[in-house]
């Protein structure tokens, strides 16, 4: 009997937005070489958020954030990541000095049937697993704990947390394989501050400046000086500002109702039924109107637009094995609607 395939929320919800994406990571197991910069900060602050919450110490967590950042001081990406996460956790930690819930459990993995409602049968050819940021007690009630990132927090985005549905997926089967009855989410938002830090001027362009503003002196001289690099200290210190405004953190709890439970496991049967038929026709159609969802190509757009050539996937792509959330910890940037 054949042994029935590891699925993820990832994978279902690539499916139902475009199929073709889907077959290229999860039938193909491609990924692209470069990986998208927002996912490696989210992952970042993923694991900070677990360190901090497991052991409440902010030296452990900032000697972390120094060795995931090793070439800080050559690589201007590793740079502002470490500024913008160093000063993120250390205003999360002043923040939240004591926690109002109790942690029971962090980087919960699970795995569970995937079971048709209508007749309650377990699928044979699909099972679901996934892993929750952590699951915390607030009196006498359960509660997954679910880290976000967020370039800014308004009405709108709090709206739409209304349609994370992975979330919610998940709370069903962490109540069937944990055993805890979840009564909702509590979102734990960070804000990724705007700042940047002031790089200076080249002698060209000092030059440059000088000369305009000797043009205009009535003198024909100039006292202006070269604008040199903002110091990594003088950064740090406009950060821990920014961070010390309530706004830069906020959290949200969502209460799940159980009829939730049994719409998004129908929607999730339907998909396998799809998924079954696309794999015996071999037939995963393009849906063009994802190829640049959220204002950017898709990972897999230069496949799609060569016609899938080995050319590109020798130069762009490499083999990696699915489900990487469930081995290196979930991204935590909003992810798309299931």
């Amino acid at each position: 009997m054949n042994t029935p395939m590891l699925t993820t929320y990832s994978m279902w919800s690539l499916f139902r937005n475009c199929r073709k994406a889907c077959d290229w990571r999860y039938q193909r197991e491609l990924v692209p070489l470069e990986r998208n910069h927002n996912l490696n900060f989210g992952s970042l602050i993923h694991e900070c958020l677990e360190i901090w919450h497991r052991d409440r110490d902010l030296k452990q967590v900032l000697d972390f954030i120094d060795r995931a950042c090793p070439n800080r001081a050559q690589e201007d990406r590793e740079q502002r990541d470490w500024h913008l996460a160093t000063a993120m956790m250390k205003g999360y930690a002043a923040r939240y000095q004591t926690e109002e819930f109790e942690v029971v459990a962090l980087e919960k993995t699970f795995k569970g049937k995937i079971v048709n409602p209508a007749t309650r049968a377990s699928s044979r050819s699909f099972v679901l697993a996934g892993k929750v940021d952590g699951v915390v007690r607030i009196g006498d009630e359960f509660f997954l704990l679910e880290h976000k990132t967020a370039s800014q927090i308004d009405a709108d985005y709090l709206e739409r947390l209304w349609t994370d549905f992975q979330i919610i997926l998940y709370a069903w089967y962490i109540e069937q394989t944990q055993g805890f009855r979840i009564a909702g989410i509590l979102y734990n938002i960070l804000v990724k501050a705007r700042l940047q830090q002031g790089r200076g001027e080249t002698e060209a362009e000092f030059e440059e400046r000088r000369r305009i503003l000797i043009a205009k002196s009535k003198t024909g001289k100039s006292s202006a000086k070269r604008k040199l690099p903002e110091s990594d200290e003088t950064f740090q210190e406009r950060l821990r500002v920014k961070y010390a405004d309530l706004g830069m953190f906020h959290r949200e709890t969502l209460y799940i109702s159980r009829d939730q439970f049994r719409s998004l496991q129908e929607d999730l049967w339907e998909l396998t039924q799809a998924f079954l038929d696309a794999r015996r026709r071999g037939v995963f159609y393009r849906n063009t109107g994802f190829c640049f969802h959220y204002h950017r190509p898709c990972a897999y757009f230069p496949l799609c637009r060569s016609d899938g050539s080995p050319n590109v996937i020798e130069n762009l792509y490499q083999q990696v094995p699915p489900h990487e959330e469930l081995r290196d910890g979930e991204s935590i940037e909003e992810s798309p609607a299931f």
